[in-house]
């Protein structure tokens, strides 16, 4: 009877240490190869070298409210749901951590991948991701906002320059996303949303995922293919009060959250342009 019990003692110790590995990249010729990984998750992401490679562009077409109205800059737009109107004069938001999955599983990551993106340059300027190695594609995962390694790094160049005016303090880091215009449903005729938090429970990081489920994107030596995606600006307020309410936003915080979130979420996949 104790030889029984003693036995049923190690068969559930074994299962229970099989159940209890660590997952993570269990391949040592990855990059974010773990030595305490047991079990891989295909999380491996690869370095590659390939001397031959060609240009993504990410492009991204504004539409405005439930109908799919054009977006304008310095043009008065009514909502559709608050009855507000706005006439917007600056838009910007980063977009960040671009990485590409190709039809062998492998993924590649772009290097110092943050992007500003201000519409009042232009609404028809693509984002460039250069040095993409040659290959198909089936899958991109990116992040909207700067992640929170980035936030605490101190001064920093490039699309994250103090320059552009998206950062608020060593403390609150940067500012995501910034909308800012006039409305006459305001009581000071104006408003200014100035969208961040990157920790806690007020985090506005969203990490999106695209599948290209019908047709791959195709990378071709010294040539450009594009990913169009599709954003509405409306959305800010879709879940947020009228400007009449809340016209102004400088914080993190739940309204700050709730409004860059329903934003964020909204942003989709359309179509692969390949060259």
């Amino acid at each position: 009877m104790k030889i029984k019990n003693i036995t049923l003692i190690v068969l559930l110790g074994g299962l229970s240490l099989t159940s209890c590995k660590k997952e993570g990249c269990t391949d040592e010729a990855a990059t974010n190869y773990s030595e305490k990984a047991k079990k891989d998750d295909g999380s491996c992401v690869y370095e590659h070298n390939h001397d031959e490679t060609g240009t993504l562009n990410i492009e991204v077409d504004y539409k405005w409210g439930m109908a799919g109205a054009d977006f304008n800059m310095e043009t008065t737009l009514e909502h559709p749901m608050t009855g507000d109107e706005l006439e917007f004069s600056t838009f910007k938001y980063y977009i960040s951590n671009f990485k590409l999955k190709n039809e062998n599983g492998e993924w590649w990551s772009h290097p110092e991948s943050y992007f500003l993106v201000d519409l009042s340059e232009g609404l028809d300027n693509p984002l460039k991701i250069e040095g993409v190695p040659v290959g198909n594609y089936t899958e991109m995962t990116y992040m909207l906002g700067v992640d929170s390694t980035r936030n605490v790094s101190g001064a920093q160049d490039g699309a994250l320059s103090v320059s552009h005016g998206m950062f608020w303090s060593w403390s609150n880091g940067y500012i995501m996303l910034k909308a800012e215009g006039t409305s006459p449903d305001s009581g000071s005729g104006s408003f200014a949303f100035h969208l961040g938090g990157f920790q806690g429970e007020y985090n506005i990081v969203t990490e999106k995922n695209v599948l290209f489920s019908s047709e791959d994107l195709v990378i071709e030596e010294d040539k450009t293919s594009a990913v169009h995606l599709i954003a509405n600006p409306a959305r800010l307020w879709h879940g947020s009060p009228s400007v009449s309410e809340t016209a102004m936003i400088h914080m993190p915080g739940e309204a700050a959250q709730t409004m860059a979130v329903n934003f964020y979420e909204n942003i989709a996949f359309d179509r692969v342009e390949n060259n």
